[in-house]
């Protein structure tokens, strides 16, 4: 058996930006809507679909695995907007990339406070 993630719904209070958030952090292309969804494409195949709540909106953890020369470039887009950015997931060390099995990390939230994450090697993968 095949099983692949092929898609999830990200909630949002405004789903055009948020998605535009992403995709201009990350390099990407903003997909044009698709009912009540804007879809980002990572390039594995996998979407994150934006969509507006109304509602309080629960944080969720979105990892992305980049190339070391991808990771420079996110990178100074995240320095560049001004975002802080931390080494670790409960945000206590602000201003820092981990180096974690070996490669880089950081973390880094959303406008809607969704904990972002870029790294160069998969957790695990020593190094």
């Amino acid at each position: 058996m095949t099983v692949q993630l092929n898609h999830t719904i990200v909630a949002a209070h405004d789903k055009r930006t948020s998605a535009r958030f992403l995709a201009d952090i990350l390099g990407l292309e903003v997909s044009p809507q698709y009912g009540p969804f804007i879809p980002v494409e990572i390039p594995n195949g996998v979407t994150l679909d934006y969509m507006d709540s109304p509602d309080t909106i629960t944080p969720q953890h979105y990892a992305f695995l980049v190339s070391e020369d991808d990771f420079d470039t996110i990178f100074a887009r995240i320095q560049a907007a001004g975002l802080t950015y931390w080494a670790d997931p409960h945000h206590r060390r602000t201003g820092e990339i981990n180096h974690n099995d070996g490669g880089r990390g950081t973390y880094f939230e959303d406008p809607n406070g969704h904990n972002l994450e870029i790294l160069t090697r998969p957790y695990g993968s020593g190094g």
